[in-house]
């Protein structure tokens, strides 16, 4: 291997190692499982690595890898229907509040289901902005839309989630 290679390779894996456990998440807060989460991250990854070049030359580093994802989450869901999710029980009924530390649980389930309940565009939107704090300049890079597009992609998604009955549930609770 030549030095650059070896340079290259030693930058992406403290690349990787950095935002592994971020992109993991991204990748389940965008419908993934826990699993298919790793290996949508994984193969993201790789891709990068290939035009690692690429990469490093990019504006914003992260938005093009987490452009990559997203890429590479759609492809995923393109290929499979995904409507159906199998359990090993069926709920019976709306998640409870237990003062036990259990509420942070409900809340992030809660979260999931509303998030499920959106378009693949305006869910991608949301994780883009609230759990990667991306601005919406840098949405809009990494979607390649334009501005305007990240912010009613997110106005639409905030107004679904709002009367999502999964989050006004749990906010009733909340402030009971």
């Amino acid at each position: 291997m030549s030095s650059s290679t070896d340079e290259r390779n030693a930058e992406f894996g403290e690349y990787v190692a950095a935002r592994w456990p971020r992109l993991v998440r991204a990748a389940v807060l965008l419908g993934c499982s826990a699993h298919e989460a790793e290996d949508v991250t994984q193969t993201a990854l790789t891709r990068c690595l290939v035009k690692w070049r690429q990469v490093r030359r990019a504006d914003d580093r992260d938005a093009y890898v987490y452009r990559v994802l997203v890429n590479t989450f759609t492809d995923g869901r393109r290929r499979r229907w995904n409507a159906e999710r199998p359990t090993e029980t069926v709920p019976e009924g709306p998640a409870v509040a237990v003062p036990d530390g259990t509420d942070d649980l409900v809340l992030r389930d809660s979260v999931e289901r509303a998030l499920d309940n959106l378009t693949r565009d305006q869910r991608v939107a949301v994780v883009l902005r609230y759990y990667l704090n991306q601005t919406e300049v840098q949405m809009a890079e990494t979607l390649r839309v334009a501005p305007g597009t990240v912010k009613s992609r997110l106005s639409r998604a905030l107004a679904a989630m709002a009367v999502d009955p999964e989050l006004s549930d749990h906010e009733t609770r909340r402030g009971a």
